[in-house]
């Protein structure tokens, strides 16, 4: 049975045709002050968002908003988001809406050690190595 994606009741394309106010109201109230607050760097972003959909193409955004919402106008769009060292591409889909682009772009990853070296004993430590 296929998965059907819905966000509080509603599907992707009745998101679509929503306007930006009508989908603020569905969002938790955290998403909602975010957004009516929406900063400079935000809204930065929203212009480039803009500017990318005008265009058509399907351009990667690049920014370092984290924090930003993922709204149903996004849908489709790929974002390439900065973790701190690297920018990580993500594509948006419906399964993502109400969340923020830092969330689905880790900033650290597991740590694996290497196995241990030459008389890696705990006595060792004491012993010259040549």
């Amino acid at each position: 049975m296929a998965e059907r994606i819905a966000f509080r009741g509603k599907t992707p394309s009745e998101l679509a045709q929503l306007s930006d106010q009508d989908y603020v109201n569905l969002v938790r109230s955290r998403e909602r002050r975010s957004i009516k607050r929406n900063g400079l760097a935000y809204k930065k972003l929203l212009e480039k968002v803009a500017a990318a959909k005008a265009k058509g193409a399907g351009k990667m955004i690049k920014t370092h908003v984290r924090e930003a919402v993922i709204m149903p106008s996004w849908l489709g769009m790929k974002f390439s988001v900065y973790n701190g060292k690297e920018f990580v591409p993500i594509e948006i889909n419906a399964g993502m809406l109400g969340h923020r682009l830092g969330e689905f772009v880790y900033t650290t990853k597991r740590v694996i050690h290497s196995a241990p070296g030459i008389k890696a004993t705990r006595g060792s430590k004491f012993l010259s190595v040549k």
